[in-house]
């Protein structure tokens, strides 16, 4: 059935690649607002560009969530069956340091946007959340091996992790008392890898996660790039991650809206359940690109746990999400073919 359905953020980096596929998949019309503070005008031209050649029905507004009473008109105007939000601030140190901008911006905007939902009829909500929910997992209790668990405790470490937490429990908290309101939220693990169009991808230069520093590095943006730590309990001796390519990603978006026509609201984890160490990929990227580029070795940072990866099987029974880019190099290989665009224009 053709919705109407509101994206925030989805001029950024996840955002746009839902939007991408959305305008691919299916006849749903699309309504893309962002304030571009982390999002990109040029991304929105894409997707315009491909909405357009599609004969595809998409909007973008320009707003902050921060503005309540705009967003309560933009909400009553539109009418959306469904809302996918990304709008968000998401970088960990920062949200350490300013802390009252993430629980603002991350938990209150959120807040608002569900009391607006639940006011103009929104029957369903995808929320993107954060492996960073689970914060340091013990191993006492936790089999980091398998991977984690919806059901494994959340004990965020950091404002950013605790924000998105704060928002999960908005939304289980408003659909436990509106019958009508649905919602899914997606913890992601670590997400890279751009669109294998070449169309958009991550445009963030001051890029913190690893495969995206990997490949700037491997074009020349950076002179080097460090490794934190290599004295873990882990093969080499570097930290473990679960890398999830963007496209994968989006389409579990898809794929949850699918599940709710027809299920109660939950939690899923958005990862492989296999594990990459930053030496294999750093490894990798330098293959793909035939640069070695420098490697420095730095001590650990603190709160980064050895392992961390996904249990995916709850979202692989539930719903049809079949990951098809499940491939190190082809998320090196996209998110360096990205870079080096990024790097001729």
């Amino acid at each position: 059935m053709k919705k109407r359905i509101l994206v925030t953020g989805g001029a950024g980096y996840i955002g746009s690649h839902v939007v991408k596929l959305l305008l691919e998949k299916g006849q749903d019309e699309l309504t893309i607002l962002d304030n571009l503070s982390t999002g990109f005008q040029k991304t929105v031209d894409a997707l315009m560009q491909i909405a357009k050649e599609r004969n595809r029905s998409l909007d973008f507004l320009y707003q902050d969530l921060s503005k309540w009473d705009e967003i309560a008109d933009i909400m009553k105007k539109g009418k959306y069956d469904a809302i996918i939000h990304f709008a968000a601030s998401l970088v960990v140190p920062e949200s350490v340091e300013n802390p009252l901008k993430y629980y603002l911006n991350n938990t209150a905007n959120t807040t608002n946007l569900v009391k607006c939902a639940i006011e103009n009829g929104v029957k369903y909500f995808i929320f993107s959340s954060t492996a960073a929910t689970y914060g340091e997992p013990d191993p006492a209790v936790v089999n980091l091996e398998t991977g984690l668990k919806e059901t494994d405790p959340t004990d965020p470490i950091n404002p950013y992790g605790m924000s998105k937490l704060m928002s999960e429990r908005v939304l289980r908290d408003t659909a436990f008392a509106y019958g009508d309101f649905k919602y899914v939220a997606l913890r992601y693990f670590n997400v890279a890898g751009s669109d294998p169009d070449g169309r958009i991808g991550q445009s963030t230069q001051n890029a913190t996660l690893l495969i995206k520093v990997a490949a700037q590095t491997a074009v020349g943006k950076r002179e080097k790039m460090y490794i934190f730590g290599e004295d873990y309990p882990t093969p080499d001796g570097t930290g473990i991650r679960d890398y999830i390519h963007v496209m994968d990603l989006a389409d579990a978006h898809i794929e949850a809206l699918h599940y709710l026509e027809g299920h109660e609201s939950t939690v899923f984890n958005v990862g492989y359940s296999k594990g990459f160490s930053v030496k294999e990929v750093i490894d990798t990227m330098k293959k793909v690109s035939g640069v070695d580029f420098p490697v420095e070795i730095k001590p650990r940072r603190a709160g980064d746990p050895a392992v961390l990866i996904a249990d995916n099987s709850k979202i692989k029974q539930q719903t049809a999400w079949q990951p098809r880019f499940n491939d190190l190099e082809t998320i090196c290989k996209t998110t360096l073919e990205w870079e080096k665009k990024l790097n001729d224009h």
